[in-house]
């Protein structure tokens, strides 16, 4: 059986329900750098995505997967696959928890865990990467204690606020899989 649980939270599909919770994340600057988003997303725009969340990730080469606690089945955040490269075997994975009160609680590493064991063991991948903000300690921290290595760091590779930030490239090998 497929589990996507935790101790502490549990991993679920997109719902229709999901639309005034990702519309606060796409829309808040604050996080805007994770994102590389530099416009606002509207509610239809929005809605868009969610009525075609169904697809496969073999489809759309993405997924993304809420966050929710177990205890109150609360949604706290999400997690995300990206440029799905089933050729190649890889794919880059990005984790975000939106309430600051809700951070450090070990969520986050819960579901990276929980998202990389299927990536490894259902999707058949055979590396995982992230890219993070230099000044991004707390997800540096996340994905160094889940194995991920620094492998670069890219110079003035975003344009924020005025001025250049590097940002550093991590991957996860997964060695059990050729």
């Amino acid at each position: 059986m497929l589990t996507l649980k935790g101790k502490q939270i549990y991993l679920r599909a997109l719902e229709a329900d999901d639309l005034a919770f990702i519309h606060q994340i796409e829309n808040d600057e604050s996080i805007w750098e994770i994102s590389n988003t530099i416009t606002p997303y509207s509610k239809y725009l929005i809605k868009q995505y969610l009525d075609n969340a169904h697809k496969d990730v073999f489809e759309v080469k993405q997924l993304r997967l809420m966050i929710c606690n177990t205890k109150e089945d609360k949604t706290l955040g999400m997690i995300d696959v990206f440029d799905f490269d089933f050729k190649n075997r890889r794919a880059g994975i990005g984790v975000l928890v939106k309430e600051i009160e809700n951070r450090q609680k070990g969520y986050a590493k819960e579901a990276l865990q929980l998202l990389t064991n299927y990536c490894f063991t259902h999707l058949d991948l055979h590396q995982l990467y992230c890219n993070i903000s230099e000044d991004n300690t707390a997800s540096i921290s996340l994905f160094k204690n889940q194995g991920f290595k620094e492998i670069g760091l890219k110079k003035d590779w975003n344009f924020l606020k005025g001025h250049y930030k590097n940002e550093y490239l991590f991957q996860l090998i997964n060695n059990n899989v050729h």
